[in-house]
């Protein structure tokens, strides 16, 4: 019986050397820096399996990588934006591909895919509207396809920040949303 390869492969898995010589030759496909046998449809899963090469169980992603996973951003960001829950005590990775901070955060606004966690679509939308230091058109753009994602509306959105005490940003994305 043929072997059937994982639907992500990283450097863990085959040499780096073989991975892009079979990129070169249309058998894998590039998922962040990993890769993907051709005959597997990226998904979220396989993205959220991507990212989660090398990061700690603890680690969340949110913001532009949750959007990513979730298809809303084409591209996967730089630097990934990683977070942790508070008092998760997680030594975030050194490396400059990342961005991580401690945030409060619900059991409910976090699903896992491929091993790794994800802010749910809600989540991150409001989490873009919030601290996004650039709100244009492609960060409009993010939230609306979240929002198609997680079949949700921009009043799901103000009910979830209500319904928090002492949000920080809070003005600032309602003014966002509602545009």
């Amino acid at each position: 019986m043929p072997h059937r390869l994982p639907p992500v492969l990283s450097s863990n898995d085959l040499p780096l050397a073989e991975l892009l010589a079979a990129r070169l030759d249309g058998e894998v496909y590039a998922v962040d820096d990993c890769f993907s046998p051709v005959d597997e449809v990226e998904q979220p899963e396989h993205r959220a399996r991507a990212l989660r090469a090398g990061l700690s169980d603890r680690l969340i992603a949110e913001q532009r990588s949750a959007a990513w996973v979730w298809g809303a951003l084409q591209h996967p960001p730089l630097p990934h934006q990683l977070c942790a829950a508070m008092g998760a005590r997680v030594r975030p990775p050194g490396a400059g591909w990342v961005m991580s901070r401690e945030v409060v955060v619900e059991p409910w606004e976090v699903v896992t895919l491929g091993g790794m966690q994800v802010t749910t679509p809600l989540r991150t939308a409001v989490d873009l509207a919030r601290f996004s230091s650039n709100y244009g058109e492609l960060e409009a753009s993010m939230v609306r396809r979240l929002m198609i994602i997680g079949e949700f509306t921009v009043a799901h959105c103000l009910d979830d920040m209500d319904r928090r005490r002492n949000l920080p940003n809070k003005k600032q994305a309602i003014l966002r949303l509602s545009r």
